[in-house]
């Protein structure tokens, strides 16, 4: 009768070092399939591209929905803080919220799960996406208060970011970059020069 071999502590330490790097290589393929072809993307491509089995997939995440969740809260979170770092950083409160839009919609372009999950979350936020997005763009709007038209409020920053990052998708496989002309025109109406009051809704 063949004895278990015994988990001593070296062992133990390496089945976790393959475990973490098993699940770091599963979120990272799923974030560039997700990028790709967008949260209804088939689980057995991402155990492909990560190089598990599916039963170590599962392992790690039982739910796809599980996956997904952690994905999104990588990107999003990443994406939040490089913004505000760069919002912090840069001296004209305007190029700030310029670098914004320009960063953020790069990413719009390249990123469709991201998208899809704007879409959800504006109706049912969660402690992610759109509430992260909307504190970055709380803290630009207040520095550029004076820059901006009256009525403008965060809602209309987010919304607006939304709308054009729609258009990034839409656009950038045969027109890369065309949103950069989107959105000067509709920074430019942000301006403070525009005094006539916005629609009520």
């Amino acid at each position: 009768m063949a004895v278990a071999e015994p988990h001593t502590p070296a062992r133990r330490r390496a089945l976790r070092a393959d475990a973490i790097r098993n699940r770091e290589a599963i979120v990272e393929a799923a974030a560039e399939v997700m990028a790709e072809q967008g949260a209804a993307v088939d689980v057995r491509e991402i155990a492909r591209r990560s190089g598990v089995g599916m039963g170590t997939l599962y392992r790690h995440f039982p739910k796809k929905e599980d996956l997904v969740r952690t994905v999104l809260d990588q990107d999003f979170s990443r994406w939040a803080e490089s913004a505000r770092q760069a919002a912090i950083e840069a001296e004209d409160p305007w190029a700030a919220l310029t670098d914004f839009y320009r960063q953020a919609l790069s990413g719009c372009a390249r990123h469709r799960a991201i998208m899809e999950s704007f879409a959800l979350t504006w109706t049912d936020p969660d402690p992610t996406g759109i509430p992260q997005l909307r504190a970055v763009l709380e803290e630009l709007r207040a520095r550029a208060a004076e820059l901006l038209r009256p009525g403008v409020t965060t809602d209309d920053l987010v919304l607006l970011l939304i709308s054009l990052g729609y258009a990034a998708q839409f656009t950038d496989a045969c027109r890369p970059h065309m949103w950069n002309r989107l959105l000067r025109v509709s920074l430019d109406g942000l301006r403070a020069e525009h005094r006539e009051p916005l629609p009520e809704s």
